[in-house]
């Protein structure tokens, strides 16, 4: 019987990327598992607890944790941001809360990034994906600082198989074409890009500098934060690389 998952889709995935949301699942399936995904979710209250909100971002965190605690099983996550809201933010926003904290505990015990699920739970690391042309990787820093998922990403990435590798071999382009400095952040930080944007236009120039250095056709993300944001700079200066969520490659065939 296959294992049940639940899957949260995040905000900007929903609004702006279900195409993201379809990859998500194509590729939970296409590893075996039965999909299961809540209707009654909303923002996880991530960018009111960011700004300080915390009263209406346990209002959202309460809605959350009860419509997932509707089913069994883990609860997949295709964003490093909203799974270290799950994980680490609400059991700060109910620390001296005796009734919901020990269900937000519960909840967090059983949340994955979508990376995280597949390779340290699954053990899957090759699911078939074919993507053509160069790519190199970000690393968002939710999932990197707050979750240590670093290794996840990068191991099913070295399984895709690339048209432009004559040998045909599982892709080595990962390690040859490494993005500088892949672990600094790219700006947008959810509400700080809109607080402090002239920070963020300057962070975002870095990155887009380094993202041209490495000669790469696709920059893979695992956050789709991190996906408009720098899209958006790709864009407005005619660039020509694009930012693709790592669902979306794994989906390839």
């Amino acid at each position: 019987m296959a294992e049940i998952v639940q899957l949260f889709i995040t905000c900007i995935i929903d609004t702006f990327y279900p195409e993201i949301g379809e990859a998500v699942l194509s590729v939970l399936e296409r590893a075996g598992v039965q999909v299961i995904v809540p209707k009654d979710q909303t923002c996880c209250g991530q960018p009111a607890f960011n700004a300080g909100m915390r009263s209406q971002a346990r209002q959202m965190a309460i809605q959350t944790i009860g419509t997932f605690e509707a089913n069994a099983g883990a609860v997949v996550v295709p964003s490093g941001s909203c799974a270290a809201m799950l994980r680490h933010g609400y059991l700060e926003l109910f620390a001296e809360d005796e009734t919901w904290l020990p269900r937000a505990k519960a909840l967090a015990a059983r949340t994955y990034e979508l990376t995280e699920y597949l390779v340290d739970t699954l053990g899957v690391t090759d699911l078939g994906a074919r993507y053509p042309g160069p790519l190199t990787y970000h690393s968002s820093c939710h999932l990197l600082r707050e979750l240590g998922v670093d290794h996840q990403p990068k191991a099913l990435l070295g399984k895709v198989l690339e048209a432009n590798i004559a040998e045909s071999q599982p892709s080595v382009l990962i390690q040859n074409n490494p993005l500088p400095h892949a672990d600094e952040c790219c700006g947008f930080g959810g509400v700080f890009s809109v607080e402090y944007p002239h920070v963020s236009a300057a962070m975002l120039e870095r990155k887009i500098a380094n993202i041209e250095s490495t000669g790469a056709s696709s920059v893979v993300v695992c956050d789709a934060g991190c996906l408009m944001h720098i899209n958006g700079g790709l864009h407005r200066r005619g660039k020509k690389p694009k930012v693709v969520h790592i669902a979306e490659v794994l989906a390839s065939r």
